[in-house]
């Protein structure tokens, strides 16, 4: 079988689809296409992809080309909270921030103005109201920090348009080079901006795609695509817990603690593993279907450059045997801590149970 005629199986696999979550129902005429995703309503991702698109995607997959980042790191509600946020991004004036039609702000003032023109001039309700939603984009160590932000100017001028303001920082005192995007809340059109799961999909897209056209190799794929089962953390917790490994804090997080106890309650027999870690399992072994018959249509095809690519699926399927969850992780180490606890146990000596707990030890004595 040609290796073009199964396209759609595999790009299912490296590419998620998403279906709107409704919150309501203005009209219910249209509601049964929104939930299936037809007519006006179908997923860019229902356009049947190319052989060659299919076959350059899962080549940078198992390539491991690097992945693009983009995450929102938080939503400024009133002027002070935006004035201080651009005051961050732009380092008190030190960095440039770039506007939608291209200027340059290094001023305090013409900052903190950008910020009382995007806030809700209700002054009661400045503390409320989003007023922009912080994005940032980021690449590996080592890629060209022009071409990183000029490819997020161009997926924000792809998705976003004139309809939202913006301002754009780049970033390069990390060794990853990354690119703040703030976007105004409130459209021309009174819609909100609030990014979810599919819009940050497609700006990671953009983004990606934006790169490759200036050289950069660059891809956006979900996890379970390159075999990764573990999760990103919020902006938060990452900084709590880089508190506490710095020792600034000895308080462990709420959900370090938690997952710890549900780890041990399922150690111990006690519990079952969340669902979440049975179906990410089950997912991959599915993928890991689709790439080994992707690799024998690659191998029948008779091309050499594709059945070199069809050894390079084979090989990165085996490398990933299995995919470990955060679950899966915790899991792993209460398990040890539970046949230490059993080891020591069985060669310490059992203490005298004749005396209560919490006795004191007697004194020793002194020479």
């Amino acid at each position: 079988m040609p290796f073009g005629e199964r396209e759609d199986e595999l790009w299912e696999a490296m590419k998620p689809r998403f279906k709107p979550r409704i919150v309501g129902d203005p009209n219910a005429r249209y509601a049964k296409s929104i939930v299936n995703g037809i007519g006006a309503f179908a997923p860019r991702h229902n356009v049947a992809p190319t052989a060659s698109a299919v076959r350059a995607t899962l080549a940078r997959v198992v390539h491991r080309t690097p992945e693009v980042l983009v995450k929102v790191t938080g939503r400024k509600k009133g002027a002070k909270h935006l004035a201080a946020h651009l005051d961050y991004i732009g380092r008190h004036g030190d960095i440039a921030i770039e506007t939608r039609d291209g200027e340059r702000i290094t001023s305090k003032d013409d900052a903190h103005q950008i910020a009382d023109e995007w806030s809700d001039p209700l002054y009661w309700r400045q503390g409320t109201s989003v007023s922009a939603v912080a994005m940032v984009f980021s690449m590996p160590a080592g890629t060209n920090p022009d071409k990183v932000r000029e490819s997020v100017r161009e997926a924000a001028e792809r998705l976003i348009g004139d309809n939202h303001d913006y301002v754009l920082a780049l970033h390069t005192d990390t060794p990853r080079p990354h690119v703040h995007l703030t976007v105004q809340a409130e459209g021309m059109d009174r819609k909100r901006f609030d990014p979810r799961r599919e819009d940050l999909f497609r700006f990671r897209e953009a983004f990606a795609e934006a790169l490759r056209s200036r050289g950069v190799e660059a891809e956006a794929t979900p996890r379970y695509t390159r075999g990764q089962g573990r999760a990103g953390t919020s902006m938060a917790l990452t900084q709590l817990r880089a508190r506490i490994r710095n020792g600034a804090s000895r308080q462990p997080t709420n959900a370090d603690l938690r997952q710890a106890r549900e780890a041990m309650q399922i150690a111990l027999g006690k519990a079952q593993q969340p669902a979440l870690a049975t179906k990410t399992r089950a997912r991959w072994q599915d993928t890991k279907r689709r790439y080994e018959a992707a690799a024998d249509r690659l191998d029948r095809t008779g091309n050499r450059e594709d059945r070199q690519l069809a050894g390079d699926v084979r090989k990165f399927v085996q490398e990933r045997a299995g995919i470990e969850t955060v679950p899966d992780m915790m899991l792993r180490d209460a398990e040890k801590r539970v046949r230490d606890a059993q080891d020591r146990a069985r060669t310490d000596p059992q203490p005298d149970r004749g005396v209560p707990r919490g006795t004191p030890p007697p004194p020793t004595r002194r020479r």
